[in-house]
């Protein structure tokens, strides 16, 4: 007739094999994690994609050969997000914090009032012929300073097209880094942001521009 187990023998157990899960799952987690940044670093990903803080909470940053391609706010869904890039631009993509370090480091700079403004390689690849133009027109717009939608539908080449270049700021997928929140309505209103009006105000207000407080 076997010994049974004491209750305490049963729990030495079941301890010692929920340490070995957690231990086995950390190594698998490490293993990937090495993996993800080794095919980055060998150029077997298209789009390496990581987290950066911000005041807002977590963004998701993502960036190809050519730069950054997109920075998602924390309210976007990440599947969505990465889907959208498999599908636009490669499903080669990995978790890989590494190739994004100048990114998170050039945003940590601007939160903190640091960085009047960014230096790193843009990838263009989600956005339109017109799109471009009016972003490039945003890119333009000095750290503390706005334009009215006006004034960049005109710069973009289409005097008339001040709707058409609200569409292009609004689905911007680089905020920040592309400063959609420097353009406001002609007198000076906010308008809207595709990160909140509120979060437009903040980074107005960050920058010293003079009608974030309208």
């Amino acid at each position: 007739m076997s010994k049974q187990a004491r209750p305490s023998e049963d729990a030495g157990t079941v301890v010692a094999l929920e340490r070995a899960r957690e231990m086995s799952e950390r190594a698998a987690a490490d293993a990937a994690s090495r993996l993800a940044e080794r095919a980055a670093a060998e150029g077997l990903a298209d789009v390496s994609y990581t987290a950066a803080d911000s005041p807002f909470g977590s963004l998701l940053v993502a960036a190809t050969r050519r730069g950054l391609v997109r920075l998602a706010f924390p309210e976007e869904e990440i599947d969505s997000v990465l889907e959208r890039l498999a599908r636009r631009v490669s499903p080669r993509i990995v978790q890989a914090p590494a190739p994004l370090d100048p990114v998170r480091r050039e945003l940590e700079e601007y939160f903190a009032g640091r960085r009047r403004g960014f230096e790193l390689p843009l990838d263009w690849s989600l956005i339109g012929p017109f799109g471009r133009k009016v972003l490039r027109v945003t890119s333009a717009i000095p750290y503390g300073g706005v334009l009215s939608y006006a004034e960049v539908a005109a710069e973009a080449g289409s005097p008339r097209g001040s709707r058409a270049a609200g569409n292009a700021l609004g689905s911007n997928p680089i905020p920040i880094v592309i400063p959609c929140h420097r353009v406001l309505r002609s007198g000076g209103a906010l308008g809207g942001y595709g990160g909140g009006v509120e979060r437009k105000r903040w980074l107005l207000e960050l920058e010293g521009a003079r009608q974030a407080d309208r």
